[in-house]
């Protein structure tokens, strides 16, 4: 299993293994066991082996409710074994939430996830919930892009897990938006100020047990993920 993080799979441009994170009680997230990504369906066949080959066998697409995703198709793996779960988790059916953050640009930044995390608790426990029930082997999620979406599932997942708030935030400016930098810099603010204020506001466990997840479920991610479970 490789120790390198940024993983080039031909077709995709941001695809990283959450692998080698130190948590607060001295774990490491586990190689191999999620890996966070971009489209999928742009893979090459050289892709899609390289994919295969570091081990993924369920892969979760995150998608938003309502919205006609031309750019984010359905997957169809090449290989049979490997499962693929749909998970809404936002919905752009509140107009109220469309109108404040598509129109000001700002849905592509993480100003918007305390809002997001307030509206649509249960559609983030599913996500959580669907990579803690995944079949044996490396779970793969991903949006259109591996930004905003896949963002903010990582945030919660590694958070969860205890990985510290300056590695979640370095993980995250990882995928690389000048628009999104421009953003937050206007605003006299930046990727880990954010963060820090959106877990602030949230008991996160107690959050994702309220949104539909169960002790089991939080219990079965952190065996899963983690390499020195305690």
């Amino acid at each position: 299993m490789t120790t390198n993080r940024i993983l080039n799979w031909q077709g995709c441009n941001n695809v990283r293994d959450l692998g080698g994170l130190t948590t607060s009680n001295g774990s490491k997230t586990r190689w191999g066991a999620v890996v966070r990504g971009d489209q999928p369906t742009k893979l090459t066949p050289e892709g899609w082996d390289a994919l295969y080959e570091h081990g993924i066998r369920t892969i979760v697409s995150l998608r938003t409710h309502g919205f006609n995703e031309k750019d984010h198709p359905i997957v169809t793996p090449p290989y049979s074994d490997i499962n693929v779960i749909s998970v809404e988790i936002e919905d752009v059916t509140n107009k109220e939430f469309v109108e404040k953050w598509a129109t000001s640009d700002l849905w592509g930044t993480p100003l918007y996830w305390t809002d997001a995390l307030n509206l649509w608790a249960h559609r983030h426990a599913d996500a959580l919930k669907a990579i803690a029930q995944a079949q044996p082997g490396g779970v793969y999620f991903h949006c259109i892009r591996g930004h905003d979406r896949t963002g903010i599932i990582s945030f919660l997942l590694l958070s969860l897990l205890g990985v510290s708030l300056k590695d979640i935030a370095a993980d995250y400016e990882l995928s690389a938006d000048s628009v999104r930098d421009q953003l937050l810099a206007e605003r006299n603010t930046n990727a880990y100020e954010v963060l820090q204020k959106t877990l602030a506001g949230i008991d996160l466990e107690n959050y994702l047990l309220n949104g539909g997840m169960t002790p089991d479920n939080i219990t079965a991610l952190r065996i899963k993920l983690l390499t020195n479970n305690q």
